[in-house]
């Protein structure tokens, strides 16, 4: 009687293993044929998911660097189009976009960087990328936050 338990029971691990391998290559069958998933987010959720990650899950405010894409004070239209420019940024670069009122100027702002020597390396793909911004961007001091 043991002997038969021991027969099925091999042969029940067999088929269990040879239905998993039939499962993998089916799901790699379909996601070859859909041609891959492209995720988007914004770059502070991936800083997030890292310090998480780390244990470290709170940011540190320091003085540091940004680039400031856009200012303007006419009122009547400097929200609106410094909202239009984020819309238009957000999914296209891989740091944070800042919109601020600094009465009586809307500006747009970008990442978080240490050093201006980083936001200098920014600055200059950045504007290889928007060349239509080059005029407006430079690099401003700003409390930033970072990962302690």
């Amino acid at each position: 009687m043991k002997y038969w338990i021991s027969i099925i029971s091999a042969l029940c691990v067999v088929i269990g293993v040879y239905a998993d391998d039939s499962i993998a290559v089916a799901r790699q069958n379909l996601f070859d044929e859909m041609g891959g998933v492209e995720v988007v987010q914004d770059s502070a959720i991936i800083r997030l998911l890292n310090a998480t990650i780390e244990g470290k899950q709170e940011l540190i405010e320091i003085d540091g660097y940004r680039m400031q894409i856009y200012s303007s004070n006419q009122h009547q239209v400097a929200k609106s189009e410094a909202l239009a420019l984020e819309a238009k940024l957000k999914n296209q670069v891989d740091q944070t976009i800042y919109v601020l009122y600094l009465p009586p100027f809307w500006k747009v702002r970008v990442g978080d960087f240490r050093t201006a020597d980083e936001a200098r390396e920014y600055k200059k793909n950045f504007v290889e990328q928007f060349p239509e911004l080059t005029g407006e961007t430079y690099i401003v001091r700003d409390k930033v936050k970072v990962l302690p």
